[in-house]
């Protein structure tokens, strides 16, 4: 059976009673795997990275090195709420990296989807080598990869930077408990281990962050204009009461501009899309039939309150045929 293939006979974790079966298992094998050596864990604050966390602390506690890398390509105020949280609240070792400027000039005039995420991936991998060359006994590397990403990346459907290895010449051993939980078994770990519910139940952030909710060529502005519009959105989400109850949604704006009118006068700006989607495994995923009314609510504050967006729009594509993501 290959090692990324996940076996036939293990039982999906529903209850907490197999949520601890799980735990306790994966505590034995990566103190069997690691013994008394430093992990490095990239820890973006969402639920498989922080489930992953979470696992490591109870098996391997201080030896756990965890990096919170600031790429440009986060949500509104996430940077702040991680390193508040883990460093703050759970204790964790924590060493927090700004590389906005450095990430946005390698993506900078890249329009592919695929090579996006590739130089995401790569550049991840040297500001974690860089960072494992300033620590001592660091010989793994620890991800939150999860099935979907393996079953995703194996098909060509999309690249995630958490599959496929490393480069030999780092001298890292991964160490990934998750790779063959779906994200709702993620969830039902996570709440064993005794994660805040905001954490554990916090919606899905693809690993390439805001980078692919920007198709096209990234820049400043773009980018800028899908953070804000992505907080507006939760904003209204949390308001309305949807927030716990749709499973991820998101905005993105595209590559492109329509014309409109602002003040009386011709605007010729970005458009922003909504997607909200439910779905038990992410390989299939359903559109969230939204309010009529709450869509006209959001539609205004993006229109009026993020600069450059004139237009927005409603995904009702469900996966397939779309994908969850748009790149």
């Amino acid at each position: 059976m290959s090692e990324n293939k996940r076996p036939d006979d293990m039982q999906r974790i529903t209850t907490p009673e197999l949520a601890r079966a799980f735990i306790d298992e994966q505590v034995a094998a990566i103190k069997a795997q690691v013994g008394s050596k430093k992990v490095l864990l990239a820890l973006s604050g969402g639920v498989d990275s922080s489930v992953t966390a979470a696992l490591l602390i109870k098996a391997i506690g201080q030896e756990l090195v965890c990096v919170h890398v600031n790429h440009g390509l986060l949500r509104k105020g996430e940077p702040e709420q991680v390193v508040s949280v883990f460093r703050d609240e759970l204790g964790a070792n924590l060493i927090y990296v700004d590389a906005v400027d450095r990430f946005l000039g390698k993506l900078e005039g890249v329009t592919d989807p695929e090579t996006k995420r590739k130089i995401i991936g790569a550049e991840f991998i040297e500001v974690f080598a860089e960072e494992a060359a300033k620590l001592d006994g660091i010989a793994y590397l620890a991800q939150g990869t999860i099935y979907p990403d393996i079953l995703e990346s194996d098909a060509g459907t999309k690249a995630h930077h958490n599959v496929g290895g490393l480069p030999a010449k780092l001298g890292f051993e991964l160490v990934e408990p998750l790779k063959f939980l779906f994200k709702d078994e993620v969830r039902v770990v996570g709440r064993e281990l005794g994660l805040p519910s905001g954490m554990v139940d916090r919606q899905p952030f693809p690993g390439p962050g805001l980078g692919v909710r920007c198709p096209g060529a990234i820049t400043r502005d773009r980018l800028e204009a899908v953070r804000e519009s992505d907080a507006i959105l939760r904003e209204e989400f949390k308001a309305a009461g949807l927030e716990g109850k749709v499973w991820q949604y998101f905005t993105v704006v595209p590559d492109f501009r329509s014309t409109g009118l602002k003040d009386g006068k011709r605007a010729f700006e970005w458009l922003v899309i909504i997607r909200a989607v439910n779905t038990r495994d992410a390989m299939t995923a359903t559109v969230e039939p939204l309010p009529y009314d709450l869509l006209a609510k959001i539609t205004d504050r993006i229109t009026s309150e993020v600069p450059g967006i004139n237009r927005v729009l409603y995904d009702v594509t469900p996966k397939p045929t779309g994908t969850i993501e748009y790149e």
